[in-house]
């Protein structure tokens, strides 16, 4: 992998913006670290099927691999292997993106700016889901969701209009798995995470609006926020999934998730 490009210059103008997506990252870091300190013995007892309450969806099933082709899984451990692959389509989007031979020349400082910090935090988000998943699956070398390919067809990587278009859609997504993601949730540990990362996804999803049209109600995300209830959307994993796959190559099924 090359190196990420470094920008050394920051316009003030900016500076608030940029701030305000460096917090978003510390933060989950901090909550990061916690996590993983969890152990195996702590997840599998504080799952709904050692408490005798059979969830709705996948209980007692692992992430792994079910006739030949590797399942997400059930539960918590389930939810948590689905966001990790959404995280990795993310992390992997944004690796191309700053590291595309037209990044310094197709794209404004400030627009350089903000896709490295969601970079970054992408990045954080999809390795902090394997530190988790890796302590709390009692087999992780089977269990663990492997690492993802992906396929963006004709994206030109150096095309701000599409890069942007692309991550809108991406971020817009993200937020909506999350949204979709917490009623199925038991641990509230895990509940918790999700609560914050989705703020960050949010964070996101407002930025690259922001860039695409500035000074715009548009950072408010008007399109996807019902102006009755103020409640943002939310999609099932078989919806988000459904959306996804235009980006994932590798096969993997979801038999236990809604």
């Amino acid at each position: 992998m090359k190196n990420v490009v470094k920008i050394q210059k920051v316009d003030p103008a900016f500076t608030d913006r940029r701030k305000f997506l460096k917090i978003s990252g510390l933060t989950l870091m901090g909550t990061g670290l916690l996590l993983a300190g969890c152990t195996k013995d702590d997840e599998i007892m504080s799952s709904p099927d050692q408490n005798g309450l059979i969830s709705k969806f996948g209980g007692g099933h692992f992430p792994g691999v079910k006739n030949g082709v590797f399942d997400l899984g059930g539960n918590d451990l389930g939810i948590l292997t689905y966001a990790y692959a959404l995280e990795q389509l993310e992390a992997d989007f944004y690796t191309k993106v700053v590291n595309a031979s037209g990044f310094t020349s197709s794209f404004t400082a400030e627009d350089q700016q903000v896709l490295v910090d969601l970079y970054n935090h992408e990045v954080i988000h999809r390795e902090f889901f394997k530190a988790t998943l890796s302590t709390a699956l009692p087999n992780p070398k089977k269990q663990l969701l492997p690492d993802l390919a992906f396929d963006y067809g004709g994206l030109n990587f150096s095309s701000r209009s599409q890069v942007l278009a692309t991550a809108k859609a991406l971020e817009d997504t993200g937020v909506a798995a999350y949204n979709g993601a917490g009623r199925l949730i038991s641990n509230p540990t895990y509940l918790l995470l999700a609560g914050k990362i989705v703020s960050v996804e949010a964070r996101h999803a407002s930025a690259i609006r922001s860039l695409i049209n500035p000074n715009s109600k548009d950072f408010a995300g008007d399109d996807v926020v019902d102006p009755t209830t103020g409640l943002d959307v939310k999609k099932n994993p078989s919806e988000v999934l459904a959306i996804a796959d235009g980006f994932i190559t590798t096969p993997f099924t979801a038999l236990y998730l809604p």
